[in-house]
């Protein structure tokens, strides 16, 4: 019987992994787009809780086009290389509005609804700002709460990723995401949010699942 305990011979398999797809812009806003991020906070803030989000909820339909083209620049990757479906899909942006939080402000837990990617453009942020996901899969886990010495992917249900300014995230819209309390934080934090859907044939007519949009 061999007692070795080589680390060679031992595997640890990633099974079901959840993607978030990080990037930054290589540039800051520019003067234009400064100036339209000022007018929609101008044109009006609907307050939800602890944060607030804007009147215009469909900001990429007539602003910030720069940006948008490297939204969906990045979206496209996404498709390839985590989807990476059969059919041609046409991956679009949906709705798009710009989040406000204040010192001492967060974002309660939340999925997205109606859409398959989300996204998040951090415009402004500050020192310690990290957006935190969470296990969906966690309530169908047995229900054992073990004490851990240091956390890791395999033994964590939350994480917490930092975020910095011109940093774009991207993510399945079903993952639990928020933003808890930065006490670090003294200036607002602004980001894009925005959603996503497809036009194309999803399933197969064989399956009994064809859905075409």
């Amino acid at each position: 019987m061999n007692d070795n305990n080589d680390d060679d011979s031992i595997i640890i398999n990633n099974l079901f992994p959840i993607p978030v797809y990080q990037t930054r812009r290589d540039s800051g806003l520019d003067s234009t787009e400064e100036k339209e991020i000022e007018d929609i906070i101008e044109e009006g803030m609907i307050k939800n809780l602890n944060r607030s989000y804007s009147n215009n909820s469909y900001i990429f339909d007539t602003r910030l086009y720069n940006l948008k083209e490297f939204c969906e620049q990045h979206i496209k990757t996404y498709v390839k290389e985590i989807i990476n479906p059969t059919e041609e899909l046409d991956f679009y942006i949906t709705q798009s509005w710009l989040n406000v939080t204040k010192p001492g402000g967060s974002h309660q837990i939340h999925s997205h609804t109606n859409s398959i990617i989300s996204g998040a453009f951090y415009i402004q942020t500050d020192v310690g700002q990290t957006i935190t996901c969470y296990d969906t899969h966690k309530n169908n886990q047995p229900i054992i709460d073990l004490e851990v010495k240091e956390l890791n992917l395999w033994n964590s249900n939350v994480f917490d990723f930092g975020v910095t300014n011109n940093q774009l995230l991207l993510f399945p819209s079903w993952l639990d995401h928020g933003v808890q309390q930065n006490e670090k934080q003294t200036k607002d934090v602004i980001s894009l949010s925005f959603n996503t859907f497809a036009k194309g044939i999803f399933g197969k007519r064989e399956n009994l699942n064809q859905l075409i949009l």
